[in-house]
């Protein structure tokens, strides 16, 4: 039997832009933003070292590489927010993910200190999403790779999508 390398790396598929964005949409986003540090905690609770190590794809990432690359993850797109909040189409920063993941701080430390940023993170961030004006919402930066102008609004829905495309992981590494 093959292996289906693309639906191992996008188990729940790749984020979707809604062809009609709406409030409820976007609430349903900040919920999920808010629910995603508990329920990968959840997720990677009582799993011993040797499980922490499962890769969720061959050459994939290990369990411990994906909690730690959500923080990092996480972390950069907050401070996208708040630079879009305050500048005027800023330029965003990008950074090589893949080679955070090979870092100590992610490959070699334990993830406690990262299930730790993530739920203060998004304790903060998910107020921060939750108070923006409509206004604020369609305010956008520049990813200098594409070129592209993302608002507010679907980056919200980028990241709402990259928590459970990233649960899915563990999930999936959980039963390799």
């Amino acid at each position: 039997m093959e292996l289906d390398i693309d639906s191992l790396k996008y188990p729940i598929s790749t984020f979707q832009q809604p062809e009609h964005l709406d409030k409820l949409q976007i609430e349903a986003w900040i919920r999920s933003i808010g629910e995603f540090p508990q329920k990968l905690s959840h997720e990677v609770k009582g799993l011993s070292e040797k499980d922490l190590e499962k890769q969720y794809r061959p050459h994939g990432w290990t369990i411990k590489q994906v909690v730690n690359h959500c923080a990092d993850s996480h972390m950069n797109s907050f401070i996208r927010f708040k630079l879009a909040l305050t500048e005027d189409v800023p330029t965003i920063k990008p950074y090589y993910e893949d080679r955070w993941a090979e870092l100590p701080d992610s490959k070699n430390f334990p993830v406690e200190s990262s299930l730790q940023l993530l739920k203060g993170l998004h304790e903060r961030w998910v107020h921060l999403l939750s108070n923006l004006s409509d206004e604020e919402l369609e305010r956008q930066f520049k990813h200098p790779e594409t070129n592209e102008l993302i608002s507010l609004k679907t980056n919200i829905g980028i990241y709402a999508w990259h928590g459970e495309h990233h649960l899915a992981h563990v999930k999936n590494a959980k039963l390799r």
